[in-house]
Formats: structure tokens, sequence, C-alpha cells
């Protein structure tokens, strides 16, 4: 029988003193003796209460503590020990505490979390540091959950239920009594929803809300992904009779308010499957020879008033959200579809920004406000390419949205021309002024009416993709510049992205001048010029998806907020949200502070606008996690079909458990573990994306092409497992 290992005498010293200051820490205006604190560190041991009184003594003598009267002792005021912090799970069920303010994250092992879940705010006690180890705490209080809602699948017992939690970082089945299980089935997939964790219970305590389906049914997982991230799939019935009951006709009395813009060519270019379109151009040959272009945008906020239930849904919802195989909407589709809907030979109200050009591209005036338009045509973005490409004046079936062959007229070619070289002129200007240029493949997929995937294909940004850009764009910057240079300052919503991570643009740099390619630190701009140099020149090389991936990561994220800081990836000073209304709230924010600074409106209170700027930024996150999840599911539905075959794959990632490998032919990634590749034993190297083979010194890093065959797929997981077959040849 093996003997129980001794607690070395350093290591019960350092507990003994974690126990003290949790005690004094805990309740710091109170004094305690040593019998109470050994009551509270459970501590009953004679040896060990002579321990505590000596350590209690010796802390006293390094004035870490203070005696308050003999025998009784109390933590030193302004020892701030105690901080609150953002839960981050791992995989393994222990948590790292971000804190705002500190470098480095708190790590707080699994028996410590205390019954916190990922992402909930916390209070937290920092142990006293032990040299050259890292800060280690426990979590002594739950300040907020970050979300009560969970997904999860239902294990049946005679009188109760569990619910098995979906996410890998929830380490906890929810426990649900009989009369919470409304009506659920045995391995059902559910909404459970967290009631409350009572002191001797090994689980939290739920009630079953919502049966979503049958795990690995089509519609049960879309709505489970939706459902994880807390985003609704249908509208409130209240909401959708307020839709339904509003006047979306023009009225002559509106009209008058605003410019009539209905006899001017305007046409609109989007997807070909697109249902709302939001944004519109116009384009007129001035008399002095320069052009007047407009970009007209549904006005969403003629219909969408404060202080309405559909206002407060689309605050809530924030963005619409765009799955493989769906749209959830930000807005009902009265609204979006509709009456907000920029459709051909349809009057519609518009906000506009209109502006003057010469033949540069250069704005030579600019005039903002309400409009009205009838739109002349509806292009795809196909048919627009194939003007552009060919210069001609019929579209061919094969492109056509229209189910035939047709013509367009001379107007609307020349116009489509010249916006085109237009938007080149403005986009070679940006680049050359430090815009960065990531063209990164979106994956689509083509659907059987089921919603099944048939194929995959990417989607590419082709000269009518960026015409329409670079005029958003143009409507985005000079929005923002309008308002954000006026005098005294007004409250804005803008748009911004900071500058890159000094140290992952360091490290960028140590990884690609092995492949000859090097960054440029002198300034900003030529970080940015050397950026993108540098994405041009590993264009088709077997480094590309390596660099492109590092790239990326060095990047900071685009968020909304009142304080202006530029937009560093557009190399903008002035960036904003004006051209999405129908699929934004924050365009709409824009809309309602651009007219009411118009109409010479007093500055809008900044903490409002800063507060709804995070919202929007947050659940920006949440759709965009939810889109990327869709993408995973399809993709691994598309992967169960083609088990017996091999691919050329990249190495995309690179972990202490494991590479990840996305497949070039069609994007799909998966991930090889460590344990499963055989004929060597593989240690990771974070410093060289690489794992590294201990005998024969076989090196698979971040960016190599290798050749691999599915292992297996799970739906309801939505994992993907590869097996390793060797390096592509």
């Amino acid at each position: 029988m093996s003997k129980k290992k001794k607690r070395s005498s350093g290591q019960k010293k350092n507990e003994i003193t974690r126990g003290i200051f949790t005690v004094l820490e805990k309740e710091p205006n109170k004094s305690f003796n040593y019998k109470e604190i050994a009551a509270k560190i459970q501590i009953s041991e004679a040896n060990d209460r002579n321990d505590l009184i000596k350590r209690l003594v010796q802390l006293k003598e390094k004035r870490r503590i203070v005696e308050t009267s003999p025998g009784k002792y109390k933590a030193i005021e302004n020892t701030k020990t105690y901080h609150t912090g953002t839960v981050d799970i791992t995989g393994r069920g222990n948590a790292y505490i971000i804190i705002e303010g500190m470098d480095d994250d708190v790590f707080v092992p699994v028996n410590k979390i205390n019954r916190a879940f990922h992402k909930d705010t916390v209070e937290i006690y920092i142990y006293p540091r032990r040299k050259g180890k890292k800060l280690e705490g426990e979590v002594t209080k739950i300040v907020k959950r970050y979300k009560t809602s969970f997904v999860g699948i239902v294990d049946m017992q005679k009188s109760f239920a569990f619910v098995r939690i979906g996410d890998f970082r929830m380490y906890t089945d929810f426990f649900i009594p009989k009369d919470k299980i409304n009506n659920a089935q045995d391995g059902d997939k559910v909404i459970v929803e967290y009631n409350e964790w009572p002191d001797k219970g090994d689980s939290p305590y739920g009630t079953i809300t919502q049966v979503l389906g049958k795990p690995g049914e089509h519609n049960t997982e879309i709505h489970s992904i939706l459902a994880e991230y807390g985003l609704p799939y249908e509208f409130p019935v209240e909401v959708e009779q307020f839709a339904n009951d509003l006047d979306t006709s023009i009225k002559p009395e509106e009209i008058a308010k605003r410019r009539d813009m209905r006899d001017t060519l305007t046409f609109t270019i989007d997807p070909r499957d697109a249902k709302d379109f939001d944004d519109a151009l116009s384009f007129e040959v001035l008399e002095n020879g320069n052009y007047e272009i407009g970009i007209h945008i549904a006005d969403v906020s003629h219909y969408l008033t404060p202080d309405t239930v559909m206002d407060d849904e689309a605050y809530e919802r924030a963005t619409s959200v765009y799955l493989v195989d769906r749209v959830v909407p930000m807005l009902p589709e009265v609204l979006s579809n509709n009456a907000c809907s920029l459709r051909p030979h349809e009057e519609k109200y518009t906000f506009s920004a209109i502006f003057e050009i010469d033949k540069k591209a250069h704005v030579i005036d600019q005039w903002f406000g309400r409009t009205v338009i009838n739109s002349d045509e509806r292009f795809a973005y196909e048919e627009a390419q194939h003007i552009i490409e060919n210069k001609v004046h019929s579209i061919p079936e094969d492109i056509s949205i229209r189910g035939a062959a047709y013509e367009v007229s001379e107007a609307v070619v020349n116009a489509t021309l010249k916006l085109d070289e237009l938007a080149k002129i403005m986009r070679s200007r940006r680049m050359t002024a430090g815009a960065i240029s990531f063209d990164k493949v979106e994956v689509r997929f083509n659907l059987t009416p089921e919603g099944e995937p048939e194929s995959v294909y990417f989607k590419e940004a082709k000269d009518a993709n960026k015409l329409i850009e670079e005029f958003m764009l143009l409507a985005n910057r000079k929005v923002a510049e309008f308002i954000g240079k006026q005098k005294p300052e007004k409250t804005f919503v803008y748009r911004v992205h900071d500058e890159p991570n000094e140290e992952k643009l360091m490290a960028l740099n140590g990884i690609i001048s092995r492949f000859g390619h090097k960054l440029d630190f002198k300034s900003k701009k030529t970080i940015s010029s050397s950026l993108n140099q540098l994405l041009e020149d590993v264009k088709g090389k077997g480094e590309q998806n390596m660099v492109d991936t590092l790239a990326i990561r060095t990047m900071s994220k685009a968020i909304y907020t009142t304080d202006n800081i530029g937009h560093y990836g557009l190399a903008f000073d002035y960036y904003t949200h004006f051209t999405s209304p129908i699929r934004r709230y924050p365009d709409v924010m824009v809309h309602r502070l651009l007219q009411h600074y118009l109409d010479n409106g007093a500055t809008a209170k900044k903490e409002v606008y800063e507060e709804k700027c995070k919202h929007s930024s947050d659940m920006e996150g949440l759709a965009a996690s939810a889109e990327r999840d869709s993408i995973k599911y399809m993709q691994i539905k598309f992967m169960e079909d083609h088990q017996d075959r091999e691919f050329i794959g990249v190495i995309s990632g690179v972990t202490e458990w494991g590479i990840y490998v996305e497949i070039i032919e069609n994007k799909c990634e998966g991930m090889v573990r460590i344990s499963d590749i055989k004929g060597d034993y593989y240690n990771f190297d974070e410093k060289e994306y690489a794992i590294i083979g201990e005998r024969t010194k076989t090196v698979y890093q971040l960016g190599d092409e290798v050749k691999v065959m599915v292992k297996n797929t799970d739906l309801v997981k939505r994992h993907l497992d590869f097996t390793l077959i060797g390096k592509a040849e």
C-alpha cells in the first residue's frame, strides 16, 4: 500500500500564509485571534496550530499584517488583493481571470473556481506572489453571470434529469427537478435556464425552457448555434404586430421635406440572392464636367423611432446574423425586405451623402440629408462585373437574375464604367496612404432545398464588389469627418481600429525573415506598406497561408466607440458606419445623430452613446461567432460524405495538443491530435509554431502542406478530426 505523500515544510508554510490572508482580507475591518483563523481555514492539528501562531508573529514583524490588541490580527489597510475580473475557462477546467489594467492574467485552478462559469464577472483573491511563479488566486464571489441560458442534451433519470452542456468550457451538468423538465425527452437538445446553485449541491439547478429537437438534425443544430450565443431567431409577437401596423406608404407631404432625387439615374448592385437592398448609387454628369454621385441609404430611422418595442428589439439584436442557410434579421421583414429595401421602380425614403467629384476622384463638394429616390435598375454583382469587363449593354442569360438575357441602357453602362474608374483611383489612393489589404476568401455552400451542402465555392471580390465598397467607404468616412471636425466637439458614433500589436508584429517579422521577407518599422506608414508588400509577395507561395494567418492575428479588433482614434486598417482619421442601417444598429444611431446635428441640435450625452457602442460591439462579436459556427457545422456536414478521400491541406494552427489543418480545395478545417500521429513522439514548439518529432526530428510547422483523411465527424460537438498521412509531395 502506497504511503500518502507528505507536504514539505515550505508547502505547509505557504498554505498557512494563504489561509491567513484569505481570512484577514475577506473582512479587512475585523480583527481575528489564532483560534478564529484556525477554525476558518480548518486547522485542527496541534502542530499546525503552533505553525499558524508562529506565522502570524512573523507576518506581524514583517509588517504584512497588524496586531490590533494582544493576540488579535488584522489586514493592513489598502493592501488590495481582491480584484474584479472576467473568467476565461480553459479546456482542462482551470481558469484565468482577466483583470483590466493588470499585465498578467491570474491563474485559478479548477478546485478554486467556486462555481464561476466562463466569462462571468467575479471577485478574486490573489495569493501573495511566489518568486518565479505565475499569479494565482481563487474566486471569492460571483459579481455577475455572463449568461444564464445554456444549450445541452437531456439525460433522463427516474424522477429528475441532468442536462449535459455542449460547451467544452462548462465543467458541470445541470440538475433538473421533475417539475422543471417541461416535457423534454431523453436525448433531446434543449435550452436550460440557470436558477441557483445551492451551497450543498453538486450541480447547479435549472429549468428546461425550450426543446430544440434531436441532436444532429439540421434545424436543431442551427437553432442551437443561435441559442448558445443568446441570439433570437423569431421576433416577439408584439414587435411583429407593431411592424405590421406601421404606415409605410410614401406621402406627398413627406416628399416635400426631402431632396427629390426620383428623376436622377439610380441603381443598386448586390449579391444575387439578396433580399434587402439598403444602398443605391446615383450618377449624373454636371455642366462643369464633374460628376454628382449620390450614395443613398435606406432611411430606417424614419420608421424606427426611439422608445418603441421595435426599436428596443432592434437595439438588443444590434445586428443581423448571417448563418449559412438563413439570415436572422435585425428588423422585421415588413421593413428589412419591403419598406426599407431599395427595390427597383419603387419610391423610397433615403438618407443620402451626395458628392461632387472631379475626374481624379477628388471630392469638390458634399451634401448630407434626407432624400426620396426611385431606383431604375437592380443588378447582381456578376451582372455589373460583366458590364465592367466587356463594356457591353447586353446581360447574357447564364448570369442574368431575370431568368433571361436582357439589354441595359447606355446611360447605365456609362455610369457603371465611370464609377468603376473612380473607385479604382480612390482605392489606389487609399492603399498608398497605408490601408491594409486582406483579401480573405469567404466560404460559401451550394445547398439542396433541404439545406444539405452539395458543394463548396469561394466568394471572390471582383471590380464590381470593390466599386460598391469604395463608395460606401467614401460615405462612411465623409459623414464621420463632417461631424468629427466640428467645433465645439460633438458626441458621435465612430468605427475605430487601433494600431497592430507591436509584440505580435515583431514575432511575425522573426518568422517571415526565414523566408526572405521583412517588415519596415520606421513609421506607421512604412509598417502598413511593408505589410501590404508582404501579403502581395507571398501570394501563391508555400508560406502564404501561414503569413496571412499570422498577419491577421497582429491586427486589433475594430469596435464602435464615441472616442475617435481613427481606423488603422483603412488609413482613415475619421470613420463610421452609415451605409447599412437595415442590418446594423450603429448605422441607425449615426443617422439619428447626423440629422440631429443637421438640425443644429446640442451635443448628445456621451455616456449614453458609449454604452450603446459597447453593446453593439459585443453583439457584433457574438454574431460573428455564430456565423463561424454555422460555417463549421456545414463544413463538417459536407465532410461526412468524404471520409474515404485523401486531401491536401495547410497547417492553419499549432497547439500543444495537436495541429489544425485547413483543406485547400474547400477550406474545411479539422484537427490532427498529437497522440494520433504515428511513428514518433511530437513536442510542441511555441516559438516556431511547430511540432517536432523527438526521434526523427520531423517538423510540422504552421503553413506546411500535408495530406490528411477524415477520421471522425461530430455534428453535435462541431468537431472534425483528421488522420495525418504525411507531408504533401
